[in-house]
């Protein structure tokens, strides 16, 4: 069992509050009149359960969670490989450089690649 609440009456958003995409989701998940509990990566430590569980979710690996084309992890790192601790333990320290957003609602999870994804899941 897993560490992160799953409900079916409520879609739970992972999304970094700076990011354009996340602001332009959330927006369009309230203007569809969806329940949204809100969970901004910047203000809410992930734990490594969690990081470990939106990653099996989603059928990826840690580091595929890693964006190493964002600015904040090409301006600092060089592209790794790293142990699944490691990834953690970046996106724990740097939480602006994790794929983002990701809804979840019952047994569906999915990364957000357009505002209007939200209302697949």
């Amino acid at each position: 069992m897993g560490e992160i609440a799953k409900s079916h009456r409520q879609i739970t958003l992972f999304y970094n509050s700076m990011s354009t995409r996340a602001k332009k989701t959330l927006a369009y998940a309230k203007a569809e009149g969806l329940p949204i509990q809100e969970i901004d990566i910047l203000k809410t430590k992930l734990t490594g359960t969690q990081i470990v569980e939106l990653a099996s979710r989603l059928h990826l690996e840690v580091a595929d969670l890693v964006n190493q084309e964002h600015p904040s992890y090409t301006s600092v790192f060089e592209h790794h490989e790293l142990s699944t601790e490691d990834w953690i333990k970046m996106i724990q320290h740097h939480p602006q450089i994790m794929k983002q957003p990701i809804a979840l609602r019952g047994d569906i999870t999915i990364l957000v690649e357009t505002p209007a994804d939200i209302i697949k899941i």
